[in-house]
Formats: structure tokens, C-alpha cells, sequence
């Protein structure tokens, strides 16, 4: 029944799950009805276009979730054990900029000198993979200290793995793509995107070490998001300099005379360690280090995703909400 709900609420319909489960629709209604008489409460709420969670459901589809994935995970080890592959999976957590590159390098360096390692990666927020790796749900995440930084728990060990200074991602045709390092004040005008509280945290501290206000006048639910609104020249954005290898072709990097930056960190549990989490720290420090620039402060302004100069503006720049 757990799994059952918990497919109806990610679907949004009762006959979608049933086709998925392959269950009729009426014996997925039996079981949500069976299960809220359990519980003593409604879980869903029908509406036009399908159902959603009641509160008291969201609440119990998160817990119900947790559960049903460490049960995949226990007969997966089991089927592991029975097919003489005792080793338990990586389960690997990682920031959506980590994810987009130094991850999935390090990653490879580790499957090339150990060889082949069942692994998985979960993107999240550095708050989120911190309470995921106490769980248990994950092997090692790969984090950063920025605002709201790290708490300290004495159940996970905290490995520094470099320092990463922040750039400024521009639209090709923007009129500061072909200078040098530029300064914070010669930005003051500029309309900022931002995806999440950590980033705009550093930005706005950035403008008021400047002393200026950074305009975050446009929001994005993700990294992609940003940058998608970047390239179209409505904004442009803070972002993690070990992005600029993994990023879309369309927008340039600039580097901020004296950048914020923010630390990154390996957190894994200190009792029980995955096996393999003592070499892909290595690899995650050689990756960590083949991305950051030799000198951020005099490097000239790069097209994303090479490391070649920028070419000459290809399109006129938008900004300042123009249209």
C-alpha cells in the first residue's frame, strides 16, 4: 500500500499509477482507502485533474518514501550478496554546481583505478545532503560552506577538498564579455538571477562590500533555469567558478576583482565508511584542482566550456528589463 501512494502522489492520478503498478485502477483506490483507515486520516484530495497529498498525506509520503528506498536498498544488497557482489553500492550526494562536472570526473579516476563500482548521484542542497548522509541515505556528499554554511556533527567526518572563487555569467553579446576582471560597482545597474538563498547570500555581500545593491529582481527555480535566463539577456548571475567548464555555450564568464568564494567539503559518516570513499576523496582533489583557474584575478574572460578567449559579442545584450 506504502508504494501504491507513494506513486499516485508523484503521478497526480489514480489510473496512471494503476498503469504503472499494473494494478486496476479500483484496487489502487482500495488500497489508498484502506490505508487512510489505518492511519485515521485522509492522505489525498481528489480535485479536476487528478489527486494531491492532504498535509497529513506530504507528510507521510516523505516518511513513506525514506522507507520504501532503504527496503530497495536491502534487497538490492541481499541480490548483490546471492550474485557474489558483496560490495554495497556508492551513494554519492553532490550540489547542482558539483554535480554538473567535478563529480562526474572524480568518478570516473575512481572507476579507472579500482575498477567497476555500482554508484548513484543525488543533486541537492548542501542542508538537504547533510541530513541525507546522517540517514544513512548516502555513502559521501559532496558540499560547500556557503550561507548558511555547515553545522558541525560529531557523526560526520568533514574533509576540505579546495576553495572556489565565484565568476559572473554573462550573455555572449553583453558590453563587459570582453574585458578583464571586472569591478562589483562597475555591475550596479545589472538585474540579477538568482536559484537559491546560499548564492543570493554571497551576492548581496559581495555588492555591500562594494558598497552598492545588487538587483536580484528575477528568480529561478534551478541552476538551469539561471543560466537559460542569462543566455536570453534578461539578468546575469553569480555563479560557482567550477562551473565554467560543464556550461551551455551560450554565455560567458567573467572573473570579479577580489571574488567571493566558498569552501568545498567531502561530509561521510564516521561509523561504517563506504570502502571507496577514501579514493574518490583523492579523485574529487584532483578534480577540484584541474577546475580551479591558475589565476582568477588575470585571467582574460572565457567562452563557457572552452578555455579559449570569448569571442566578439554575437548578439545584441537585452538587460535592464528592455525588451
Amino acid at each position: 500500500m506504502w508504494r501504491t501512494f507513494v506513486t499516485v502522489c508523484r503521478l497526480g492520478s489514480l489510473s496512471a499509477a494503476a498503469a504503472e503498478l499494473n494494478h486496476t485502477q479500483s484496487a489502487v483506490s482500495r488500497q489508498i482507502a484502506g490505508l487512510e483507515r489505518q492511519l485515521g486520516v485522509a492522505l489525498v484530495r481528489r480535485h479536476a485533474r487528478g489527486v494531491r497529498p492532504t498535509p497529513a498525506g506530504e507528510v507521510f509520503r516523505r516518511h513513506a518514501l525514506a522507507t520504501l528506498r532503504e527496503a530497495d536498498r536491502a534487497v538490492r544488497a541481499v541480490r548483490d550478496f546471492r550474485d557474489g557482489a558483496p560490495v554495497r553500492p556508492l551513494a554519492v550526494g553532490a550540489t547542482p554546481s558539483l554535480a554538473a562536472g567535478i563529480v562526474p570526473q572524480a568518478i570516473r579516476g575512481l572507476l579507472e583505478r579500482s575498477g567497476p563500482v555500482r554508484w548513484s548521484l543525488l543533486p541537492g542542497l548542501s542542508a538537504h545532503l547533510h541530513d541525507r548522509v546522517i540517514a544513512g541515505d548516502l555513502d559521501v556528499a559532496v558540499v560547500t560552506d556557503a550561507p548558511p554554511g555547515l553545522p558541525h556533527d560529531p557523526r560526520l567526518e568533514r574533509r576540505f577538498l579546495g576553495t572556489d572563487e565565484m565568476v559572473v555569467v554573462l550573455p555572449l553579446g553583453h558590453p563587459r564579455a570582453g574585458q578583464g576582471p571586472v569591478a562589483m560597482r562597475a555591475l550596479a545597474d545589472e538585474i540579477w538571477v538568482e536559484d537559491n538563498d546560499g548564492s543570493a547570500a554571497l551576492l548581496r555581500r559581495q555588492a555591500a562590500r562594494a558598497e552598492i545593491t545588487a538587483r536580484i529582481d528575477l528568480a529561478a527555480a534551478d541552476l538551469h533555469g539561471k543560466l537559460a535566463l542569462v543566455a536570453a539577456g534578461h539578468a546575469i548571475a553569480l555563479i560557482p567558478g567550477v562551473l565554467r567548464r560543464a556550461l551551455r555555450a551560450d554565455v560567458v564568464t567573467v572573473p570579479l576583482v577580489d571574488p567571493p568564494t566558498r569552501g568545498l567539503y567531502t561530509l561521510t559518516p564516521r561509523q561504517d565508511p563506504h570502502p571507496a570513499t577514501a579514493a574518490l576523496f583523492e579523485q574529487l582533489t584532483t578534480a577540484c584542482g584541474e577546475a580551479r583557474p591558475t589565476s582568477t584575478s588575470s585571467r582574460s574572460p572565457t567562452r563557457a566550456g572552452s578555455g579559449t578567449p570569448s569571442s566578439p559579442p554575437e548578439k545584441p545584450y537585452v538587460g535592464r528589463g528592455e525588451a
